[in-house]
């Protein structure tokens, strides 16, 4: 018979409670329950003087009431007017001002600027109005400099504050969407780039065939292969149309360059302040065009980004091609302090390398430690 240990059972069983805890604890719906708590323990303070200044409610029912206004603070994310209501009534009824303080921030914080004005605005003249009728409990509705001094501020203050947190919200929300539609437009931008690439080197062998092609078909024009050599022109030149239809070129552009062009990439880094020491292999010059074109892009990005982050450092590109797979691997050290100012970033570059690569049928790594950030790319070599 096997005896299931205790210890690690109930440090499993910990760890569970721990992991429950901590995700319930970053709900919005633990963030309410904590408010409404809040806002009750804070109202019953009040139990004692409010069953003294209201005789209608006993001490007990009066905490059942007040639970019960509390508990509109539960929707207030969706229905943020509701909680609002409830402590309308309270001023009516209790002279409680602790539950409009919530629902005042609640209006402000979920449903913008025009709404929490507005919703200050009722309950300013409400609060007035009550206060010019008798029954007003002493001290606070003594004097209209009472009044002013403590009704008004409650409200403008609690609005305030959640039409300064909704606002924080849409600026947050604004500057998320921005980055996530640079990262989206550098990744179409670099589709758009490699099929520009695709279209150069394989249209520039579509135009070779389709000639190749037509002069061996005008030479075997009158044998019996002349019928199979003017077919395969054909094709070559629907191919070739295929391809100009599929990727719409805008405008000219200059052909991404190979490795060829990594040595005067490295002469420019160095003369910018970020020395490079680069290691190629021989076999890297015999790659396809567009597979030196992926290597390049890769390293200018690296260099570009060690620019910016890492200005000064040294950066190590290293390229090698073992058996199918190439390797692209650029290195460099990080500054021992962090800038003062962030490095102006969209954000987007590791992205478009990636999307680069992948299209490819690579794949990129970025690791950062302590003392060093490395990228590593890796693509078929054939």
């Amino acid at each position: 018979m096997r005896v299931t240990p205790v210890v690690p059972a109930f440090d499993r069983l910990v760890a569970s409670g721990r992991r429950l805890a901590a995700g319930w604890a970053g709900s919005p719906r633990a963030v309410d329950v904590l408010t409404a708590l809040g806002c009750l323990g804070l109202m019953a303070l009040d139990l004692p003087g409010l069953a003294a200044a209201d005789n209608s409610l006993s001490g007990p029912t009066a905490a059942v009431v007040l639970a019960l206004g509390c508990a509109s603070l539960l929707v207030r994310r969706r229905q943020p007017w509701i909680s609002y209501l409830a402590a309308l009534l309270f001023i009516w009824w209790l002279h409680e001002l602790t539950l409009i303080q919530f629902a005042l921030y609640s209006v402000g914080r979920y449903r913008g600027r025009r709404a929490g004005i507005l919703a200050t605005l009722g309950y300013v003249a409400f609060a007035l109005v009550m206060f010019v009728l008798p029954g007003w409990p002493e001290p606070q509705g003594q004097t209209l400099s009472g009044f002013l001094s403590l009704v008004v501020p409650i409200g403008v203050l609690a609005s305030a504050v959640g039409i300064a947190a909704y606002r924080h919200d849409l600026v947050g929300e604004l500057t998320a969407r921005r980055a996530e539609s640079a990262v989206l437009q550098a990744v179409q931008q670099e589709r758009t780039s490699v099929a520009r690439d695709v279209h150069d080197f394989v249209g520039r062998e579509l135009t070779l065939l389709t000639v190749r092609s037509e002069v061996l078909s005008m030479r075997a024009r009158e044998t019996a292969y002349g019928p199979d050599f003017e077919e395969l022109a054909d094709t070559a030149r629907r191919a070739h149309l295929v391809l100009n239809e599929i990727i719409v070129q805008r405008g000219e552009r200059a052909s991404t360059p190979g490795v060829d062009g990594l040595a005067a990439l490295a002469q420019e880094s160095g003369r910018a302040g970020s020395p490079v020491r680069l290691a190629m292999d021989e076999d890297a010059h015999a790659l396809s065009p567009l597979r030196q074109a992926a290597v390049y892009r890769v390293v200018q990005e690296c260099l570009t980004n060690a620019a910016k982050h890492a200005h000064g450092e040294t950066i190590d590109v290293s390229i090698t091609a073992d058996g199918p797979r190439l390797r692209i691997a650029v290195s460099n050290a990080l500054p021992a302090r962090t800038p003062g100012r962030a490095p102006v970033s969209a954000g987007s570059g590791t992205a478009s390398m990636s999307e680069r690569v992948r299209s490819l049928g690579g794949t990129l790594t970025t690791t950062r430690t302590r003392d060093t950030y490395e990228v590593v790319a890796t693509l078929p070599r054939g």
